[in-house]
Formats: C-alpha cells, structure tokens, sequence
C-alpha cells in the first residue's frame, strides 16, 4: 500500500552499492523512493512481497496484529536497513511510518536476478537473511528471560549503538511502540524508565522525553538491582 507524500514515481538507475550491498559486478538497478508520512502503511501483512525497502530518512516499524486485538512490533527499522525481505510471497508483517520516512524500493525479482549471476550478491542476502534471524531470536530472549527494567535497559543500548553511540539520541518511536516491541504495558515502560532515571543511569532532554542521555552503562549493562 502506498500511501505517501510524493507522487513521482519514475525509476532512477543506481547502483548496489547505493544500498550498501557489495557486488562483483555492481549492475544498474531500477530504484524507486517514496516518501510516507507519520503513521502511513508501507504494506500490509499478507500482501504480495514484490518488493525490498531501505529506510533513506525517517524510521519503520514492522508488527502483527494478534488474535487479541494486541500488537506486537518485531523490529524497528532505522536509516540504512534493509527491510521486507520475505522467504514467501507475501509479507508476514506490517510496515509502518513512525515519522515521515524516505524509502527505496527494489524490485524483489531485480534483485533475485541479479543474485543469480552475482556471488557478492548472493552472500549479501544471506547475510541479511542471518541478521534477520538473529535479531528474532535475540527478540525472543529478550521477551522471554528478562524483567521490565533489564528489557527497557537492553533496548536504549541496542537504540544508542544503532542511532549514535554516543549516549545521546532521539527515539523515533512512542513509549507505546516501545511497549509493543518488549512484550509491556505501556505503564510498566514509563515505571522502568523512571526507575532507571532515578538511579542515574539516564536523562531526558526536552519536553517530549524522547530525546534520551544515557549516563550510566554499567546500570543499564546490569540493571537487576533496580527491578522488582
């Protein structure tokens, strides 16, 4: 589903490397770019996976809606990665904008193609395809063997390494999506973010509370002491 801001839709030829994807032989591609507004779907879950996406600018959130009526966010996709590649021929999330976000797009069937002839290739999808399932299972521990405070503490480190490094970063997503993706209420994250600021492992800049100083490592690398 394309709902976005802009309307021009005509290919430009670019390279692999305008992915970040190595080549041995670095072919021209058809590259597209949309840009989506706060909140609009990228695609839906169960649509055709026609496509592979790189967040240019902004962020993405991927998620199912359970039986429930809950949604549970499995990744959140920032400036650089690449996201929507299936091992089906639909999408098995949801792909969302949580700001306005610039995306490329590639046809799936290019980039297979190309993987046909290309070893370098090749090697780049199965590295993706690895991080993917490494991340899902670093998820799962992450859900399935730590407290609130231990996930909340996990999360603005895994944040701090992929936005600067450098213990000051704004969060693209809401203390809801932050909930969603641990597994919380959205409650227990605003306590654990308290308890964590009390102890003087974090700070927060501005009135939104979504621009995070992180102070302390060790607290949040061993938080125990601070949980319930």
């Amino acid at each position: 589903m394309f709902l976005r801001i802009t309307t021009d839709q005509t290919p430009r030829l670019n390279s692999l490397h305008d992915l970040g994807m190595t080549s041995d032989t670095n072919p021209l591609v058809s590259l597209i770019e949309f840009t989506y507004k706060k909140g609009a779907e990228i695609y839906g879950e169960k649509e055709p996976a026609e496509y592979v996406y790189q967040v240019k600018n902004g962020a993405v959130r991927t998620y199912k809606l359970l039986s429930d009526g809950r949604r549970q966010i499995g990744a959140f996709h920032l400036v650089g990665d690449i996201f929507g590649l299936e091992n089906g021929s639909t999408h098995r999330f949801t792909a969302e904008a949580m700001i306005k976000t610039t995306v490329r797009l590639i046809k799936r069937q290019s980039l297979e193609t190309v993987a046909d002839s290309d070893a370098a290739v090749t090697r780049n999808l199965i590295s993706m395809t690895t991080k993917s399932l490494q991340h899902a299972e670093d998820h799962m521990l992450l859900l399935g063997r730590k407290d609130a405070v231990e996930r909340v503490a996990a999360f603005l480190l895994e944040m701090d390494e992929r936005l600067t490094g450098a213990g000051n970063m704004t969060l693209p997503m809401s203390r809801r999506d932050i909930a969603d993706y641990l597994g919380l209420t959205l409650e227990t994250v605003s306590r654990a973010l308290s308890r964590l600021r009390r102890a003087g492992a974090l700070d927060f800049v501005g009135s939104t509370q979504r621009e995070v100083r992180l102070l302390d490592r060790e607290q949040l690398l061993r938080p125990a002491e601070l949980a319930d």
